[in-house]
């Protein structure tokens, strides 16, 4: 546990990049430079709009850089649920729009993604059952998947998924917002947000909107949100490269509580366990607990892995009542996304991307903005 705080995707070569320092004019401010901030951020460069970006920590530094880096379709709760609790057009239309926002990522950044599918690997004979519906229901609308027996154990491939290195894509796509022309800055927490301007330790962004790009203690900043979301604790692990093992897709097992990937060069990253500490685990502390670190690592153990741990990590997010992310303005002229649920990566930039068109006063002009943005409406 004498470990840094520190994720398995940080290579320490970031340069990192300014404080704000001094006053700023703008169209839109974006607080937040995870994949939903910079995903709004690109969005509105391309329509043309003047932008600065700030980060209280620096590009990516909160959940966005440290997760467990998978790319999956649909929302939090498996599609089969996603159907039976909002109906199979919603589903369908949400499930497309992911994997059209899949494709575009691996667009934007094929150096950071590698789609190779993933597996939903079942604990139980309770669970074996559940992927079967899932398997229908995605077969039943046209979706690809296929039953999986293997060393990992049975349940479903899900082709379409991906991994990538959620830091990594988070600086590229910093990098690229910067050489056209977007002001971004780190280490300037938002003390102050009003739809007209934001006001930081040492300066202020006068602003026509504000995006909020944010995901863990969203209810912080806008408490009227309290009972809607509410921040949790995610925690993982990563090791030196394990040559024992092999798992050439990312797995996700027990109802998607227990997750893992294995790098190119070897190494694991492997998160989960949070429900075995439930109710410790609600909470703004984003420091690894020692309890749910035992927890990950007897797991670690489980699946074959001797390698020694190197990392060791945690990260806030938000999760709501219904499962449906937040993408909405809910003060005027300011603008707040988040609440993904534990499942941000791919829904996060979508939510991003049609609420940079919202502010901007457009309605979204491809499919993979359809299925969500009728949540801001």
């Amino acid at each position: 546990m004498n470990l840094p705080n520190s994720p398995i995707w940080d290579d320490g070569a970031w340069p990192g990049l300014p404080e704000l320092e001094r006053d700023l004019r703008t169209e839109v401010c974006v607080i937040g430079l995870g994949g939903s901030g910079l995903a709004a951020i690109h969005e509105l460069l391309k329509l043309g709009r003047r932008v600065v970006g700030i980060d209280a920590r620096s590009v990516a530094g909160g959940a966005a850089g440290r997760n467990g880096g998978f790319l999956l379709a649909g929302l939090a709760k498996f599609y089969h649920e996603t159907v039976r609790q909002f109906g199979r057009g919603f589903a369908r239309g949400v499930y497309q729009a992911t994997l059209e926002q899949i494709e575009r990522m691996i667009q934007e950044t094929p150096e950071a993604i590698r789609r190779v599918g993933s597996l939903r690997i079942a604990a139980s004979e309770e669970e074996e059952q559940d992927c079967l519906e899932h398997y229908r229901a995605l077969r039943a609308d046209g979706f690809a998947v296929e039953c999986y027996e293997g060393p990992e154990g049975k349940g479903l491939l899900i082709p379409s998924d991906g991994v990538f290195n959620p830091l990594l894509r988070g600086r590229i796509l910093a990098r690229q917002a910067l050489e056209k022309g977007a002001w971004l800055f780190e280490h300037t927490p938002a003390l102050e947000i009003s739809g007209q301007e934001v006001r930081t330790p040492k300066a202020r962004i006068y602003c026509q909107q504000v995006i909020v790009a944010v995901d863990g203690r969203l209810e912080r900043l806008f408490p009227e949100m309290a009972g809607r979301v509410r921040t949790t604790r995610l925690q993982m692990l990563g090791t030196a490269p394990a040559p024992e093992v092999r798992f050439p897709r990312p797995v996700y097992t027990r109802w998607g509580y227990d997750y893992w990937q294995q790098l190119p060069d070897g190494r694991l990253a492997l998160g989960g366990m949070r429900d075995a500490e439930l109710e410790a685990e609600w909470t703004y502390a984003d420091e690894p607990s020692e309890a749910i670190q035992t927890r990950l690592e007897n797991l670690l153990r489980s699946i074959g892995v001797r390698a020694r741990v190197t990392h060791r990590w945690a990260a806030s997010v938000a999760y709501t009542l219904d499962g449906l992310p937040v993408a909405e303005e809910v003060r005027p002229g300011v603008w707040a996304i988040g609440g993904y649920s534990g499942t941000g990566n791919v829904v996060g930039a979508i939510c991003g991307r049609a609420v940079a068109r919202a502010v901007s006063g457009k309605k979204p002009p491809d499919a993979a903005l359809l299925g969500l943005f009728s949540l801001l409406e």
